[in-house]
């Protein structure tokens, strides 16, 4: 049940996941760059792995950043009437 005013001031994570999202793209690539120079593979594809993890991540944000805003109910749509526990007639 809503109660206040949660869609006028909600605002959207997806700027600062966009960002995270760049920041770690950027080191991943960077240590997967000098872990493959300095001669360890292991790390070398665990960064890679991650340079993965957030190359989709990002994707993902910016499909969603694309798509803009959803719909929210105004001040004038009531709330929902909550469940009193009955059977549904």
């Amino acid at each position: 049940m809503r109660s206040g005013n949660e869609p006028a001031t909600a605002r959207s994570p997806l700027r600062l996941r966009f960002w995270l999202s760049v920041w770690g793209l950027l080191w991943a690539a960077f240590g997967t760059t000098v872990f493959s120079l300095v001669g360890r593979p292991g790390w070398a594809a665990a960064c890679g792995v991650l340079f993965l993890i957030a190359a989709v991540d990002l994707a993902v944000v910016l499909r969603h950043l694309h798509q803009g805003a959803h719909w929210q109910p105004g001040r004038n749509v009531p709330p929902y009437e909550p469940d009193h526990g009955g059977t549904g007639r």
